[in-house]
């Protein structure tokens, strides 16, 4: 049994840029596929940009709700198509755009594309902040899976052989159903034990106790990983003090 899902705090909410009681999607200017656009924006009720992320959205015609960034990728001639009220300047250069979009959707979920491939570095930034952010649900799509921080407990219905890895951004240990190498017992860290590479042998139950582990299952999973955190019953970590 999942833990009950948390609630969101309402003093975040009351500084949100974008709110949704839907799906947000969100859009960075890194690699994005030719079906990645299509396959985040059917699911979805509003649209934000990560400073350039703005630039493929317009392109596929679709106008961000609103652009969140330090906007030195922005191309002014993308910039000044998009009305005044939806450009949100952060310029402080001590995160990412992924980081200063994240933090400011007050939304069940968001589905991020175009912040994976690439750059290395922008690569782990984004996924550290994906742990960090640990209150907020974020899917990443890349181009052959699907990547989020693990909450408290999750269910998805995989196809058996399916991929499902597992790494741990601090140490963690949690137990399993449905893994052809159970984690029971097992202690992982980022310089200890990882678990990547492990496979589904059929429904896969995943139960951890406590936030930091990311996990990576295939691209087609996409429905089944959204449907699990909408259900309301994979629990909510609480926002991490600084």
């Amino acid at each position: 049994m999942c833990p009950k899902a948390g609630k969101i705090d309402q003093s975040s909410k009351s500084t949100a840029i974008v709110r949704s009681e839907r799906p947000i999607a969100l859009v960075g200017g890194g690699r994005i596929g030719p079906d990645d656009l299509n396959m985040t924006l059917i699911n979805v009720s509003k649209v934000v940009a990560a400073d350039g992320g703005a630039i493929p959205l317009m392109d596929l015609g679709r106008t961000p709700d609103a652009v969140i960034g330090d906007f030195d990728s922005l191309d002014s001639s993308y910039r000044e198509r998009i009305p005044k009220d939806r450009l949100f300047p952060i310029r402080e250069q001590d995160s990412t755009d992924f980081d200063k979009a994240l933090r400011n959707v007050e939304t069940p979920l968001v589905l991020g594309v175009g912040f994976l491939g690439g750059r290395l570095d922008h690569q782990l930034a984004v996924l550290n902040a994906l742990v960090r952010l640990q209150d907020r649900p974020c899917l990443l799509l890349g181009e052959r899976e699907v990547v989020f921080h693990a909450p408290p407990g999750i269910t998805l219905g995989l196809t058996p052989g399916d991929v499902v890895s597992l790494f741990p951004f601090q140490r963690v240990t949690g137990r399993s159903r449905g893994l052809e190498w159970p984690i029971d017992d097992l202690v992982l860290e980022p310089n200890g034990r990882v678990g990547t590479s492990n496979r589904a042998l059929s429904e896969v139950e995943l139960t951890v106790d406590g936030p930091g582990l990311l996990v990576m299952v295939p691209r087609a999973a996409l429905n089944q990983v959204m449907q699990a955190f909408l259900s309301g019953k994979t629990g909510l970590w609480p926002a991490r003090e600084e």
